[in-house]
Formats: C-alpha cells, sequence, structure tokens
C-alpha cells in the first residue's frame, strides 16, 4: 500500500467511524472496486488506535465524572455507576457474538452484495427511527440496564460490513424513545470499549507486525490522521443532527446502497 492510499483510508476510516453510514464498508470499497491491496493489519492498528484516541479526548469531562462516580466520588455516584454498568452490559454481546463468528463474517459477509443489502436496511431503520424520538437536545445518561442490553444487541448487528456500528445504536436507542443528542452520546461512549477491545485483539496477534513495520512513520501518520479526522466528525455529527436530525444520512445510505446495487448489476 502506497502513502497516497494509506492517508486515504486513514482519513476515511477517521470521517465514516463514528457517521451513521459504516467504516468498514467504507474502508471494504476501495479494494473491491479500485483493486487496491488489502491495508494489513498493522495499518488496521493505528486506525483504530486513532479513533479511540479522538473519541476518548472529546468526551474526557464524560469518562471522567464516569471513573469518579465508580471510585465514589463526585456528583449523581449511584446514576454514574449504573451508567458504567449500562455502557459494560451494552458491550459485551459485540464481544461474544465477535469472539464466535468473527472469522465467518470475515469469510462471507465482506462482499459488495452484503455491504449494499445492510447500507440500504439499516439505513431505511434509521429513518423510520427517526420518528420515535424525544424531543428535544440535552444530553442525558442512559442507565437503565435491559435498555443497554438492546442497544447492545445492535451493536452485535454492525459486525456484519455495512450495519454502521453508530447507525445502528443511534436507531436501537430512538426506538426507545430517546432524543438524538443522548443517543449519539451513548453511542459514542459504547466505542470505546469496543474500539479498544478489537484494537488490543489486533495487537496480541500482530504485535511483532506492527511495531516493526518496514513504513512505521507512515502508519503513525495514518493513526494521526485518523484521530484529527475522527474527532473533527464527531464534533460535526454532534452538531449537525441537533439542527437537521438524521435525514441527510439516510439519503446518503439509500443512495449509495443504489449504486452499489448498479455495480453489482452493470459492472
Amino acid at each position: 500500500m502506497d502513502g497516497l492510499q494509506a492517508l486515504f483510508l486513514a482519513l476515511i476510516q477517521g470521517l465514516t467511524e463514528f457517521l451513521p453510514v459504516s467504516s468498514s464498508a467504507h474502508l471494504i470499497l476501495p479494494s473491491q472496486l479500485l483493486g487496491w491491496p488489502d491495508q494489513g493489519l498493522a495499518f488496521d492498528v493505528a486506525v483504530h488506535a486513532g479513533t479511540l484516541v479522538a473519541v476518548m479526548v472529546y468526551y474526557r469531562e464524560s469518562l471522567t465524572s464516569l471513573v469518579m462516580g465508580v471510585l465514589g466520588s463526585g456528583d449523581n455516584v449511584s446514576l454514574r455507576r449504573r451508567e458504567v454498568s449500562a455502557l459494560l452490559i451494552a458491550t459485551l454481546p459485540a464481544v461474544v457474538i465477535g469472539i464466535a463468528f468473527s472469522d465467518a463474517i470475515d469469510q462471507y459477509l465482506r462482499g459488495i452484495g452484503v455491504i449494499a443489502t445492510t447500507t440500504l436496511l439499516f439505513g431505511l431503520l434509521l429513518g423510520v427511527s427517526y420518528s420515535y424520538r424525544a424531543a428535544g437536545a440535552d444530553e442525558q445518561p442512559i442507565s437503565r440496564l435491559d435498555h443497554a442490553l438492546v442497544i447492545g444487541l445492535a451493536q452485535a448487528l454492525a459486525l456484519i460490513p455495512g450495519t454502521s456500528r453508530s447507525g445502528v445504536t443511534i436507531t436501537a436507542s430512538l426506538f426507545l424513545g430517546y432524543n438524538l443528542a443522548t443517543s449519539a452520546r451513548f453511542s459514542f461512549l459504547m466505542s470505546i470499549p469496543v474500539i479498544a477491545g478489537a484494537l488490543l485483539l489486533m495487537l496480541v496477534k500482530e504485535f511483532e507486525l506492527f511495531f516493526s513495520s518496514a513504513n512505521l512513520t507512515l502508519t503513525l501518520i495514518a493513526m494521526l490522521v485518523a484521530a484529527v479526522s475522527a474527532y473533527a466528525t464527531i464534533a460535526f455529527f454532534v452538531g449537525l443532527v441537533t439542527r437537521v436530525g438524521m435525514m441527510p444520512f439516510v439519503i446518503y445510505r439509500v443512495l449509495l446502497a443504489l449504486i452499489l446495487f448498479s455495480i453489482l448489476v452493470f459492472v
């Protein structure tokens, strides 16, 4: 993979990781459509680390509050502890299903046909869920454990490329009656243990590959590009959805799906 491809894919990762459009789909498509080589595990580690840093920096105040709650200090300790419990429960389904079926998903569910179908289906569901949202623009914690489990089960569906982790978790939260700001906040906080777990797994599998990469400088630059673009995307998304809602992303997903189905038919 040359430098231009690496930087392009890092930018795509950063821009799409937290938008409801599926980062995995956008990373798979260049290799499918342009014949680019697989970016490799070292690159995946770098861009995941970049997006993890971005979301932790953006939500640093929320994370500090949650940690203080676990330690028993600060305001609303009981609420913060329930929110931490909710985040842990929401993480479990993706961990269990990912361990059990990740190899099968990688082998059978990474084609353009699957991506087109999930892009369309979950894009339409996102549009439908928007009508179930609560009013208001204030971010509130999600602390109900049954709701956390439902959102976590939805997150597990994002193991299928094209689904979008943020998209499907926000969809589930909206169906449960939360407003957009609350849904987005919980979705982004949920991403921290998921991305951290995926990053740890990749490092355990190929620790030496990452640190002995022949082009370590380029890999680190890709990490920085992913981090900066991901941080900007989170800020953009949170501001945008409070003003115009989710329909621009629904329309984008439908159009993208139509393009992908056209490629399957005519190319």
